[in-house]
């Protein structure tokens, strides 16, 4: 489905890891400073040439020489600590010579003398060589200076010697320097492989020295990322009994080498994945997620939603294992990276249907809602993928509810579009469980739970339930009551809330929306015609209006209103009066009244819309009042909406006054900064009860037929 590919588009990435190069005793600082200009270039390059002179005229087994060569080695590691300067030494000719240095001097075939400063000067080499394949450009020039191969040999040192601290040093700073040459270098990486480089790392990943141990993991991490035959020869090289091993190791160090090396053979590739799960790695990873290293459990959280990513069995193993709590307590992390790490292993867990329950009874919801306020898009993501899981079990749908989750999904700031479109789909899900026992819970909340709950519950069935329950629960439960009690809060934004929710009420109520088209006429009948507006032929009454005749005709009178039917039939002095004066109403706004009552339409202008509605409502013809309503309603705004509901009330005019209704309620967070706001709302409570409990009431009765005025927006 496109939100599972869109979510794998997210998984995070792990990297083969430069190394720091550390001294021996990790004193040392690196070094960060400007690139050298002018005089200091000059002098700085002319000492790596110096240096670079001596690495050239030393390779012997003289003492002196060997110490010198060391001296040079330090010198030059010491330089490109700083990697501002690390160009100049490339420059310099340094490559060269220290990659000659990566091998022992020749022997004579007798000597059996102590060699001064053994394996020194070759971890001095690789010292620096692997400070300076920092920068990606230099390493290349490395490998093609012939590093490779002897750094491949130093990795086997031990074999031929007895393990010294010297030795193991070399050890270190060879498996160190591959790893920064092969960092996010593909063909480095191949490489690595056909110089035999990867069966000595994984058998160093059993040495002795811890330091060793970390090194040569480090190595197997960057050289299995996105490189399959290295991972495969790793597999086959027997490494995953021994990485499984050091994830049980109590040093952080060496655990977190471990579970990065086999994220990284697991990435992308199924079938190590299967085989590191068969080796018993499952519940040595998951006993990770409690370490005391937040690195571990990143790694951790990570691999186990790749563990989970797609076998349904995994999953649940995963959970019974004990992994849904502490992944729950790491969304609580001060680390945002731990925290998005978590969140992503719950979102592959919450795939599950039994451990959707799980994950929310063990108090997950409330931690992965909170996340969706994050600014980081891939933990806002990850939060909305695990909550688009919990969402698809029914069984959370009413703690969704109870703890404000809809309302954080409507209201959040998502930073990329796939973020925003699981919200959707989440809000989806959970609209679509709004029926029997999930609204049965629901409106037992609604009746038994404290006023917050209430209110929560009623928000969130505002937007979610379907247009066949709202009675059921805005009237029958006092759903209404308690959206209208929002309007009267003295918080703004609870305010702002119940109209939000009544508006959107209203949408789903309404069948059309009126102000699409004029309304028709109330009552069908036969129109004279325009040909006998104000026509003396035929007319049999005249009425007198600012001093001029208007000719009429009593039997388009009497079939136009009731008003009129009362005036020639009733006890009225106009029943037999030939000229009947009209006092009130202006000869534009009178003739425009009686061209309805001849022809069933007009049109209307704003200037004499309200004058028309006067006219109409005096008598009593409610198609024209209706079209009066209509015009005003187009010219309704946040400087007159006032001034239009108290027109609405003074004639009597409904539709325009649920016009004016709907529109305070749609422009509510505009309005509430304008004085006279609070009153004005205290003014329309009334009438929103009457318009919403009638519409309401009517629902599963029959269809409702609501003129509401202006098209709403989509909440």
């Amino acid at each position: 489905m496109d939100l599972q590919r869109r979510q794998d588009q997210c998984v995070p990435e792990r990297k083969g890891q430069k190394r720091k190069l550390e001294e021996e005793y990790e004193e040392e600082r690196e070094i960060s400073a400007a690139p050298p200009t002018g005089d200091a270039r000059e002098a700085l390059l002319a000492d790596v040439s110096a240096q670079v002179d001596v690495l050239d005229s030393t390779f012997s087994w003289k003492e002196a020489d060997r110490a010198a060569a060391k001296r040079a080695t330090h010198v030059l590691a010491e330089l490109a600590k700083n990697e501002e300067v690390v160009n100049v030494i490339v420059e310099g000719g340094a490559i060269p010579a220290l990659v000659k240095h990566l091998q022992a001097p020749p022997l004579s075939e007798n000597d059996r003398s102590p060699k001064p400063f053994e394996h020194e000067v070759e971890k001095g080499s690789a010292f620096a060589l692997g400070l300076l394949a920092v920068k990606p450009e230099h390493q290349q020039l490395i490998v093609e200076n012939g590093a490779l191969k002897h750094l491949v040999d130093l990795l086997k040192r031990h074999k031929n010697s007895s393990t010294s601290r010297a030795v193991n040093s070399v050890i270190r700073r060879a498996a160190d320097a591959i790893t920064n040459l092969a960092h996010e270098n593909s063909s480095i990486k191949t490489r690595v492989r056909m110089e035999g480089g990867i069966p000595p790392l994984v058998e160093l990943l059993e040495f002795t020295d811890t330091k060793v141990q970390r090194a040569a993991a480090g190595a197997l991490r960057t050289l299995a990322f996105k490189n399959d035959e290295n991972k495969n020869q790793i597999v086959e090289c027997n490494a995953l009994p021994t990485l499984i091993l050091m994830l049980r190791s109590e040093d952080a160090a060496i655990h977190y080498e471990a579970v990065g090396v086999i994220g990284n053979l697991v990435h992308s590739s199924p079938n190590i994945k299967k085989e590191v799960l068969l080796a018993g790695a499952l519940q040595p990873v998951i006993g990770l997620l409690s370490s005391c290293c937040c690195e571990s459990q990143r790694e951790a959280a990570l691999l186990l939603g790749q563990f989970a990513a797609t076998d349904s069995d995994c999953k649940v193993h995963i959970v019974q294992r004990g992994a849904v709590r502490p992944l729950i307590d790491m969304l609580q992390s001060p680390d945002v990276q731990l925290r998005e790490m978590s969140a992503f292993a719950l979102g592959r867990l919450a795939q599950d249907t039994h451990n959707q329950a799980g994950i929310a009874y063990n108090g997950g919801l409330m931690p992965l809602l909170k996340l969706l306020d994050s600014k980081n898009g891939s933990l806002q993501h990850n939060a909305a993928f695990a909550l688009y899981g919990l969402a698809d079990n029914e069984d959370n749908v009413s703690d969704f509810i109870r703890v404000g989750g809809v309302h954080r999904l409507h209201d959040g700031e998502f930073i990329v579009q796939a973020t925003k479109d699981c919200v959707a789909k989440t809000l989806k899900r959970i609209e679509e469980k709004i029926h029997g026992r999930v609204l049965n819970h629901l409106l037992y909340l609604m009746r038994v739970s404290e006023k917050a709950v209430q209110r929560r519950v009623a928000l969130a069935l505002a937007h979610l339930c379907s247009a066949e329950d709202q009675r059921t629960i805005f009237i029958d439960n006092s759903g209404l009551e308690l959206l209208i009690g929002l309007l009267g809060s003295s918080s703004p934004k609870q305010q702002l809330d119940g109209a939000v929710a009544l508006c959107k009420l209203a949408n789903k109520a309404m069948t059309l929306s009126p102000m699409d088209a004029a309304p028709p006429s109330p009552t069908p009948q036969v129109y004279l015609g325009e040909q006998y507006v104000n026509n003396a032929t035929l007319s049999d009454v005249t009425f007198l209006v600012e001093g001029k005749r208007f000719y009429a005709h009593r039997i388009c009178l009497l079939a136009s209103s009731d008003a009129f039917r009362a005036m020639f039939d009733g006890g009225y002095r106009e029943k037999d009066a030939r000229d009947i004066e009209i006092p009130n109403i202006r000869w534009e706004v009178f003739e425009l009244m009686m061209r309805f009552i001849y022809t069933g339409s007009v049109d209307i202008t704003l200037d004499i819309a309200q004058d028309l509605l006067r006219a109409a409502d005096q008598y009593l013809l409610e198609g024209l009042k209706r079209l009066c309503e209509y015009t005003i309603a187009q010219d309704i705004s946040l400087v007159n909406v006032s001034c239009m509901y108290e027109l609405s009330e003074a004639f009597n005019a409904i539709s325009l006054r649920h016009t004016c209704i709907l529109f305070i309620l749609e422009q509510f967070d505009k309005l509430s900064a304008r004085p006279g706001h609070s009153h004005l709302i205290q003014r329309i409570t009334p009438e929103i009860r009457n318009y919403f409990t009638k519409h309401m009431s009517n629902l599963g009765r029959e269809a409702p037929s609501l003129s509401l005025g202006i098209g709403m927006a989509n909440f």
